[in-house]
């Protein structure tokens, strides 16, 4: 049996109502132009999957999250088809309702612009597996586990 390596990734969107805050890529390398979590990132060796989100969320926006305030949309695994080890990836989703701080762009070499959009008037330009989340939290589905590409 072989064995292969994961990505880990941690997504958080902050909610307003019935919106949610994203941010446009740019100069990254990986869906510049296009609308993406708030805040997201990787997992790094040590770190949970809600502290990942916690410290992305501070880093990129400038914001203060209390690990009770993070609340589990989906965990999905995905992979493009093929073997390369930087495309099995598994990604944690999260939704905020409760934050210290007003939003801001702390990464401005990739990110371009901070909006609000609303869970049914998402954008057309977004990774599609964001926009399953998304669709997942707009449907009250709970914490949902997804898998795309298999």
């Amino acid at each position: 049996m072989s064995r292969f390596s994961i990505v880990p990734s941690s997504y958080v969107y902050l909610r307003r109502g019935g919106a949610v805050l994203l941010q446009l890529r740019h100069n990254t390398g990986y869906m510049d132009g296009c609308w993406a979590a708030g805040a997201a990132g990787h997992v790094e060796l040590g770190e949970t999957a809600v502290a990942a989100a916690i410290r992305e969320a501070r880093e990129e926006l400038g914001l203060m999250l209390a690990p009770e305030a993070l609340s589990a949309i989906a965990v999905m695994q995905r992979t493009d088809g093929t073997d390369n080890p930087i495309e099995q990836r598994v990604d944690w989703f999260f939704v905020c309702d409760d934050w210290a701080g007003e939003p801001q762009i702390l990464e401005p070499r990739k990110c371009a612009e901070i909006a609000w959009f609303d869970l049914d008037a998402l954008p057309e330009r977004m990774p599609e597996y964001e926009r399953e989340a998304l669709v997942a939290l707009r449907d009250g589905a709970g914490a949902t586990l997804l898998s795309r590409g298999f």
